[in-house]
Formats: structure tokens, C-alpha cells, sequence
């Protein structure tokens, strides 16, 4: 086996979550950026307050409510744990290969008579 270089592509063989601190950072970046765009809403009502007005209450309000926003979006937690496989989840409508005289469809006595006979017409 050779020795990795620190050029090769890393991936994840499991479902596991991305590490607490990478979660942190990502956390963090999206935050700041929130309140970068904040203080361009700012700097551009100041600039646009003789100008435009409407363009300037437009952004003044973009900038009083993007910090509530900012803090929703940067507590909205980790992503989900990876579930399960639902390879083993069979509804009962899925027809199984049982073979002669086998009921099928997960079991389900669908259309047969008691102890999987077929009904008898009268």
C-alpha cells in the first residue's frame, strides 16, 4: 500500500455528521456574511437618502430586520444524523417470489381463502 499524498481526493465511506467544528465555522460564515449584507443595506440608505428615498427606507428596513434573520438562520442547528437504510422497509403491496401456492405481496392473503386456498365459487 502506498503512501497518501496530501493532493488525493478524501471520501466519506459512512453517513457520519461533518465534525462540531467544521459546523461552527460554517455557522460562523454564513453569520458574518449576514452582516456584511447588512451593512451595505446601511451604507447604501445613507448614500441613497437624498436620491431615492423609497430605494433608501427599502434597504433601511432590509438592514433592521437581517439581523433577526441572520440569527435564525445561523441557530437552525446540525443537519440531521444519517437514518438507516430502508432497504429492509417491504410494504405489503410489493409482490414477493415465493413460489407455488405462495401468498405474495408481504404476506397478505389478498383474494384467498382461509389457509391460502383459493375461494371457491358458489
Amino acid at each position: 500500500m502506498g503512501r497518501s499524498t496530501g493532493d488525493d481526493p478524501v471520501f466519506r465511506i459512512t453517513g457520519a455528521r461533518t465534525s462540531l467544528s467544521e459546523d461552527v465555522r460554517g455557522r460562523q460564515r454564513r453569520y458574518v456574511i449576514s452582516m456584511l449584507i447588512r451593512t451595505a443595506c446601511v451604507l447604501l440608505a445613507v448614500v441613497l437618502w437624498n436620491v431615492q428615498r423609497y430605494v433608501a427606507f427599502g434597504a433601511l428596513g432590509a438592514a433592521v430586520l437581517l439581523p433577526y434573520f441572520a440569527v435564525i438562520i445561523a441557530n437552525a442547528g446540525r443537519e440531521r444524523a444519517p437514518g438507516l437504510p430502508s432497504t429492509f422497509d417491504i410494504s405489503p403491496e410489493t409482490p414477493l417470489m415465493i413460489g407455488p401456492g405462495g401468498t405474495g405481496g408481504g404476506g397478505a392473503t389478498r383474494g384467498m381463502g382461509p389457509a391460502g386456498e383459493q375461494p371457491t365459487e358458489s
